[in-house]
Order: structure tokens, then sequence, then C-alpha cells
């Protein structure tokens, strides 16, 4: 069975659901967990870069951009520490072993090299979701990892359940009002 799973999250909605599966496969299995958090320009929510065009005519904005630019990467790494700290705060609550780290660079690779330095038995994470053109153009965190893992790989989906169940109490509630 599994003894060290490596889960790889991020700040998208599907995190929770993430953490929730690795954190019941973790106790079935009495396997540790390693939270992995990578930090990168492409994760939704990060920063975007300064622009460094018109350099030359004010040269003054470049600082303060890159000063503001530092600032928000700052704030969206501690984001990423607190993340990683409140889920290894449950897991450890819940009897699991847990560790966490926040690496930066290029997920998809960074996964698969921790996964392999780790010795990773799986690794648990989510999917966003896209196909077709937006796959080739910005590629697949969890293609990648499929392919590339030194391990078995475990991917969650987005539930769609509570907001299916949402709907159907809105629709009902609707119908007796009227």
């Amino acid at each position: 069975m599994f003894k060290k799973i490596l889960v790889a999250l991020d700040h998208s909605q599907i995190g929770q659901q993430i953490f929730q599966e690795a954190l019941g496969l973790a106790k079935l299995t009495q396997a540790s967990l390693m939270l992995l958090h990578v930090l990168s320009p492409e994760e939704e929510g990060s920063p975007y870069g300064p622009m460094l065009s018109n350099l030359d005519y004010y040269p003054g904005l470049t600082s303060q951009s890159f000063e503001l630019y530092q600032n928000q990467w700052d704030t969206f790494k501690n984001q990423g520490i607190q993340m990683l700290q409140s889920f290894c705060t449950q897991a450890t609550a819940a009897g699991v072993t847990t560790e966490f780290t926040q690496n930066f660079g290029n997920p998809g690779r960074i996964i698969c090299d921790f996964a392999h330095s780790y010795g990773a038995d799986l690794i648990v994470m989510g999917r966003r979701g896209r196909s077709g053109v937006m796959e080739l153009f910005l590629g697949s965190v969890s293609n990648y990892v499929l392919h590339h893992a030194p391990c078995s790989v475990h991917i969650v989906h987005l539930s769609l359940t509570p907001k299916t169940d949402e709907l159907l109490k809105q629709t009902t509630s609707t119908l007796r009002v009227n």
C-alpha cells in the first residue's frame, strides 16, 4: 500500500477537495503526507510581472513597478505558506504525519522531481479541466505529471454535486413559493 503520499496543491477552488481525498487515503493506508505548493507565474491568482515597455521614457515607474510586483509576490508566497500550514494542522489533528514545502518553478517538473526525491508512492493532485486549444497553448500540469511521474497518480476532479444540490434547493423553494 501507500506509505508516502505527495499532495500537490494550489490556490484553486478544488484545493480543499484534493486535500480531503489525500487525507482520507492517508488515514486508510496509514501513510504520511507531504503537502507541496509550487509557486509559479502560471498559477491562478499569481501577480503579473511589470511591463517593461517605456523604460526609457519613465525610469521612475520601473522601480515602483518592481517594488509593487515584489510586494504582491511576497503576499502570494505568504498565502501559499498559510494554506499549507492550515492543511498541515488539519492533517496532524486527524492523526496523520504531515509535512509541507513550497517550491518555485514549473509545476509539472517540480511535482515529478519532488515525488522522485521524496520517494512518494502516490501523487494526489487536481485537474483544471483544460482541453483542446487551451491545453495546447497553456499546457496541462496533470497531463505532464501523468506522463512523467515516478509513481502512481490520483487525479481529483472538481465535484459538481454541491452546486447541483444548491440549484435543486433553490428550484424547490421557488416552486413552493409560487
